[in-house]
């Protein structure tokens, strides 16, 4: 007759999960296509990368407080910490574009942003799922985003074995090295948020 609301903190998980949903999918779907367009990339990416920060405070000052949480409070701080590494690394990127002025995309970076989003919608899905206390349904979505990381591992190793043998310009091979670097360690913030869930899921059989 009475249902269970969900509890506040897990909102504030779900509410920071969209957030970083929104944010990859700008970050896939955005167009650039002079100077002007790439600074509007980098500074609304900024401006997304700020409102995680907020959220972070928020999360922490009421964490601080609390009595009772719906998971272990050492585990909701982890997964807020991570899920801002992620935005973190997507305003890091969007930065090296502008300072590096690179005004086009290419495959591997699109490859990169694309298991990237993929990674943000299972995210979602996962958190949404703790919201609703079905913490075992998280273990497939988990292992997807495991799953999409190891893909950005090779889709690493293929980016720089191509840009080794094939670029000439050592300041080309420079630049690109960090970007291709940079998305890589995005994926890893993923696979971290993931790890966490399946830690959450074992503690809480």
């Amino acid at each position: 007759m009475f249902k269970k609301k969900p509890d506040k903190f897990a909102l504030y998980l779900v509410d920071f999960a969209t957030h970083l949903d929104k944010t990859a999918d700008y970050f896939v779907n955005f167009k650039v296509e002079d100077v002007e367009s790439l600074h509007e990339f980098a500074d609304t990416i900024k401006q997304y990368e700020s409102e995680a920060d907020n959220k972070v405070h928020t999360i922490i000052k009421d964490l601080n407080q609390a009595f009772i949480t719906p998971i272990e409070r050492e585990d909701i701080l982890q997964l807020t910490m991570t899920l801002d590494d992620i935005v973190d690394g997507l305003e890091e990127f969007t930065a090296l574009m502008d300072v590096y002025q690179i005004l086009s995309s290419n495959t591997y970076i699109d490859r990169f942003a694309d298991y990237i989003k993929k990674c943000a919608s299972e995210i979602l899905v996962s958190m949404e799922l703790i919201s609703q206390s079905k913490l075992p349904d998280i273990e497939p979505h988990a292992i997807q985003i495991k799953d999409y990381e190891s893909q950005c591992d090779e889709l690493y190793r293929d980016s720089l074995r191509y840009l080794f043998q094939e670029e000439k310009d050592p300041i080309h091979v420079i630049k690109y090295k960090e970007i291709y670097e940079t998305l890589e360690e995005i994926a890893d913030y993923c696979q971290d948020v993931a790890s966490i869930l399946q830690s959450i899921i074992m503690k809480n059989a």
